[in-house]
């Protein structure tokens, strides 16, 4: 049984490279499909590792330069990160929410690494030499199926950079085209920024954007700072919820209302401010663009337009955990950013192309099956997911070199 299910995930993975290799040289596709496998199976993005999963006859030295060399390839991050996208704005409706992430990736005791910058690791709260990580993952209200869309490393230090707010906007332009305008984009109080707006309302997309406070509004005649208006707000509807704390469920009552606002420097497009009392001492405060009014199911769905955010993070952390992102050991930043972009690929794969199609629900099973956690499968599946490939891998080892084909037909019996 693992067998059949190791070579039906094996043709699975074959198909979906090939997809997104197609337009490449055939050493690069090679090199796609090598890669993609290598991190699956060993959940790691070092290169020897990558290397021992494909067992090849020659030595592992030169199978690791041959990695090396093709992961170096300039136009190979670009492709793949397109292809990616391209694939998974197919999943995306006119509200499909769009989770925008800035996290990091720490390399404390690396000093050969090209451009490190200086990052403050997300793990210990201290500043270290690393890169900057930005991620977009696209997920209905709330339900908990990420589609990670992309996935872009960047240095404050290399020579290409602009600025964070540029690479903020690229993001959000790329993935706003590719899914033509459909979405609504939810952003965490480090979204709360001028040069944000401005490219959201000039582009017309829409967004929930958590406030940090201090933004002054105007509300009428007056411009008056955030956290005053909310504290002032009327709060109309009231809703219960049940939230985990310290392992264990408290039920939680939400009471919450809007006003109508402005930014001063967007005198022309209504806002709306959106307050929330009960899930700390200070309000949340959700500053968007999507037209309130008195009817709680409308209210609702941006409250929980951000919850949903809040439930999913450790999905987005799903992205960089679970193939060891922060283990990456090469040395320049061409291969640093290519290799951000096949371990997004990677987990699209896990999350969408066996995590949501139903004909893969009994691949699935079987993969969840394998991944032989002591406490059971958490709440969490990807990480079971991802724990299950290694697993079915690790015990039917690959007997053919991957990516030799990567036609539909060798899909087993599924679309």
């Amino acid at each position: 049984m693992i067998a059949r299910t190791a070579a039906r995930m094996r043709a699975h993975l074959d198909h979906f490279s090939g997809t997104l290799s197609a337009g490449l040289c055939l050493p690069a596709r090679r090199f796609v499909a090598e890669a993609l496998y290598g991190i699956a199976a060993r959940q790691s993005v070092r290169l020897t590792e990558i290397g021992r999963a494909l067992e090849e006859s020659i030595a592992l030295a030169k199978t690791e330069t041959r990695l090396s060399r093709n992961l170096g390839r300039p136009e190979l991050g670009d492709h793949v990160a397109a292809a990616v996208l391209r694939e998974g704005s197919r999943k995306v409706g006119e509200r499909t929410l769009l989770i925008l992430d800035i996290s990091d990736i720490a390399k404390p005791y690396a000093e050969k690494m090209q451009y490190l910058a200086r990052v403050r690791d997300g793990s210990t709260g201290e500043i270290a030499d690393g890169y900057w990580l930005c991620q977009v993952v696209g997920v209905e209200n709330e339900d908990n199926a990420i589609v990670p869309l992309h996935s872009t490393l960047y240095s404050q230090r290399a020579p290409d950079f602009v600025s964070e707010n540029a690479e903020l906007k690229a993001a959000m332009a790329a993935v706003s085209e590719a899914c033509e305008g459909r979405g609504v984009w939810v952003v965490d109080r480090g979204g709360d920024r001028g040069a944000l707006y401005a490219d959201l309302l000039a582009a017309g997309r829409s967004f929930v954007i958590r406030q940090r406070g201090d933004r002054n509004l105007r509300w009428g005649w007056r411009t008056v700072e955030t956290a005053r208006l909310a504290a002032a707000c009327r709060l109309s509807h009231a809703t219960h919820i049940v939230r985990e704390e310290n392992g264990q469920e408290v039920r939680r009552r939400l009471d919450y209302g809007f006003r109508p606002v402005r930014l001063p420097e967007h005198p022309d497009k209504p806002l709306w401010l959106v307050v929330v009392r009960g899930l700390g001492q200070a309000p949340l405060m959700l500053l968007t663009d999507l037209p309130m009014r008195r009817n709680r199911k409308v209210l609702w769905w941006v409250v929980s337009a951000y919850l949903t955010r809040w439930r999913i993070e450790e999905a987005i952390r799903f992205v960089k955990q679970s193939y060891d992102l922060e283990d990456i050991r090469v040395l320049t930043y061409q291969r640093l950013r290519n290799m951000a972009v096949l371990v997004n690929a990677v987990a699209f794969f896990t999350a969408v192309v066996l995590g949501t199609r139903i004909k893969l629900d009994i691949l699935a099973t079987h993969l969840l099956t394998a991944a032989k956690r002591l406490f059971g499968i958490p709440n969490f599946r990807l990480y079971a997911l991802a724990d299950g490939i290694r697993e079915v891998c690790a015990r039917s080892p690959r007997s053919s070199r991957p990516g030799a084909n990567t036609t539909p037909q060798l899909t087993l019996g599924f679309p």
